[in-house]
């Protein structure tokens, strides 16, 4: 093989405390369960770090429309209202189903 078919090894990055905790917490709110009751447990492990917590409950709490309630254990129960007729989201098929534009 010549040097210019020789692959790099891939170059593994590690993600960050912040970055790993924020996916682990979005992956909870997103969830089917946390999405029908509009509400979602979280619950803080012992890996997490302070500041890596405080950043991470920082940023929710800057998002409009999501209370948190701060429980004994640690936990922090996050609630946020389902969304209006308006502001849902419409999937792919319902738009086919809308009324053409008058125009």
């Amino acid at each position: 093989m010549s040097k210019a078919q020789k692959s790099k090894p891939a170059v593994r990055t590690e993600s960050s405390g912040v970055e790993r905790l924020g996916l682990r917490v979005s992956a909870m709110i997103n969830s089917p369960r946390s999405q029908d009751r509009c509400s979602v447990l979280i619950h803080r492990m012992d890996t997490d770090q302070d500041a890596e917590w405080d950043e991470v409950m920082g940023q929710i709490a800057e998002t409009d429309g999501v209370s948190m309630i701060f429980q004994d254990d640690g936990g922090v129960l996050l609630e946020w209202e389902a969304p209006s007729e308006e502001d849902r989201v419409l999937e792919t098929g319902e738009i086919d189903a809308l009324e053409e534009a008058p125009f």
